[in-house]
């Protein structure tokens, strides 16, 4: 029954409503929940504290150019370049047992997440036009970090050929308690869930998510033995399917919980792998089968992120908008016997 002036000063409200966290808190947020990727990648804690200062300044310098008015894909270039050449000069310090993780777990603030996971729900409701458009946006947000990262590593980390070594010798078989997991991948959802606004009452839901998912990945992936991919897909798909349930207990859309909770397992270790592989080519036989190996393996992995997320919501929708048209006769028939409704 709202008027058009009152639907405007509604949306107003929405508009002006000042964030959930200052400027300062977002970027610290970053840098922690690059640091829970250090973490998740086997960092030791050292490592995880490297990471998140860097990522920190990183972000900010992100934030400064886009307040300043600098193309939006140069600013995602440029911070990319920024913390990995950060991470690389924290290398040296010699107080960390893992010093190479930070180089992995930087920059991962700027991975698409959102975009990526609505192109895939998109793509499988039909919304062709819209998924497109969300999928040249996720392109362009890649490229530009990866030309970051890779600008940077070409500039500074390919003189020091051990690290090439040092990531493909890194170990995907987790090495810690499951807890110490748990800790890094609520960590984690907690700093991205600061980056995309979320009310401060949902943290802990957030938190909680992303343990479900990092937890139920490894062990399908490792106890059960059914690989990266379908352990990834089931840790999302079990978060998207009790989050349709948990958006009628705390009143968010699904993607609010659950774009958050599956973040933490974006496979960081074989992007580089890739990124590495195809930067660092020699015409040795068999390396560009091994880049391309790893690149495809992670992109499976997000692919099935994005499924495991998109599907029991596309599917919950389907039934929930039989209830919503059914609700929508009743009050249009309410509104006719109230007389304030107009027959065209």
């Amino acid at each position: 029954d709202y008027s058009l002036d009152k639907y405007e000063e509604e949306l107003e409200k929405i508009v002006r409503q000042p964030r959930n966290y200052t400027p300062y808190i977002v970027a610290v947020g970053a840098g922690f929940a690059c640091g829970g990727f250090c973490k998740l990648f086997g960092g030791d804690w050292i490592a995880f504290l490297l990471t998140s200062i860097c990522t920190f300044i990183g972000f900010r310098v992100r934030a400064r150019c886009v307040e300043a008015g600098l193309n939006a894909y140069m600013g995602i270039a440029l911070a990319a370049f920024i913390c990995t050449c950060l991470a690389y000069a924290s290398s040296f310090l010699g107080i960390s047992d893992t010093p190479y993780l930070p180089l992995l777990a930087c920059a991962l603030f700027i991975v698409p997440g959102v975009p990526l996971i609505n192109f895939v729900d998109d793509m499988i409701d039909n919304h062709l036009l819209v998924g497109i458009t969300r999928a040249a946006n996720t392109v362009m947000m890649v490229a530009a970090m990866t030309f970051g990262i890779a600008f940077a590593l070409r500039l500074l980390v390919m003189n020091d050929v051990s690290i090439d070594h040092k990531f493909s010798e890194l170990s995907m078989v987790p090495h810690d308690p499951y807890y110490v997991y748990a800790i890094a991948a609520a960590i984690s959802a907690v700093g991205f869930s600061m980056i995309f606004n979320i009310q401060r009452r949902l943290l802990w839901v957030v938190a909680l998510g992303g343990i479900i998912a990092v937890c139920i990945r490894n062990f399908v992936n490792f106890e059960l033995g059914y690989g990266p991919v379908i352990g990834s897909f089931m840790g999302s798909f079990v978060v998207s399917l009790i989050a349709v349930k948990a958006v009628h207990w705390f009143h968010v859309p699904n993607h609010v919980l659950t774009i958050p909770s599956v973040i933490p397992m974006i496979p960081g270790v074989l992007m580089y792998r890739s990124l590495l592989g195809f930067i660092n080519l020699h015409g040795v036989i068999g390396e560009v089968t091994n880049a391309f190996s790893n690149g495809i393996n992670s992109a499976l992995i997000i692919l099935c992120i994005s499924l495991g997320v998109a599907v029991p919501n596309i599917f919950a929708r389907r039934y929930i908008a039989k209830d919503r048209q059914r609700y929508l006769q009743e009050e249009l028939e309410k509104r006719r016997q109230r007389g304030k409704f107009i027959e065209w």
